[in-house]
């Protein structure tokens, strides 16, 4: 079951494996360098939240970091980095898919706290595009993308590479399901509940 509370990643793991809450999890390994980065996060004044199983880090109503952990390393993510100008050049893509770098990948749990201060920095910048109204312009693609799930695929690069792989029939089977919602949240919730079915090649009707 994922989790739906920011403590329990921190104590427990995200819950969408068999790792959850064992010491095999992959945020055991890189625990101190995530609570680094949550505390970096909160200092800055961002409010913390949970979305797609990992702890979220908003400004007002726009999402502004997300990280996770994996076993080869772990993630801070930006959101809206395409209007971050990445002067230290520290921004990697979050896949094969993703058009824009918006990833710091860390291998080390002190590198936190050598990167602090361009992480800061980075905040500070996508806070003063929120205060701003600044938002990325927007790529106009074939198949135009709920937000929510565009924001879902940057944030999970194994759902983004099952995504980008179904069929155009399926893949606007999961916009239009989506569309349908009015509530944010309600959209983020389905996305939840069929990452299992888009990672296993299935349609949004498809049992």
């Amino acid at each position: 079951m994922m989790i739906t509370n920011a403590d329990d990643f921190f104590t427990k793991g995200c819950g969408r494996c068999d790792r959850f809450d064992t010491p095999d999890c992959s945020t055991r390994q890189w625990i101190d360098g995530l609570n680094e980065l949550r505390k970096l996060c909160l200092d800055a004044g961002l409010v913390e939240t949970v979305k797609w199983a990992h702890p979220c880090y908003m400004y007002g109503d726009r999402n502004i970091a997300l990280f996770g952990a994996f076993r080869s390393d772990f993630r801070f993510s930006f959101f809206n980095a395409e209007l971050l100008t990445d002067p230290e050049g520290i921004l990697v893509p979050n896949g094969p898919n993703a058009q824009t770098p918006s990833v710091v990948r860390l291998t080390d749990n002190k590198q936190v706290k050598k990167l602090a201060p361009i992480l800061k920095a980075y905040i500070e910048e996508l806070k003063g595009f929120a205060d701003a109204g600044i938002k990325p312009v927007k790529v106009q693609r074939e198949l135009e993308l709920p937000n929510e799930l565009a924001e879902a695929l940057d944030a999970d690069p194994q759902l983004a590479e099952a995504f980008h792989a179904l069929t155009p029939g399926r893949q606007r089977s999961y916009v239009i399901n989506l569309n349908g919602a009015k509530k944010s949240e309600t959209r983020v919730a389905r996305i939840e509940k069929f990452r299992d079915k888009i990672i296993a090649g299935k349609g949004a009707m498809e049992r």
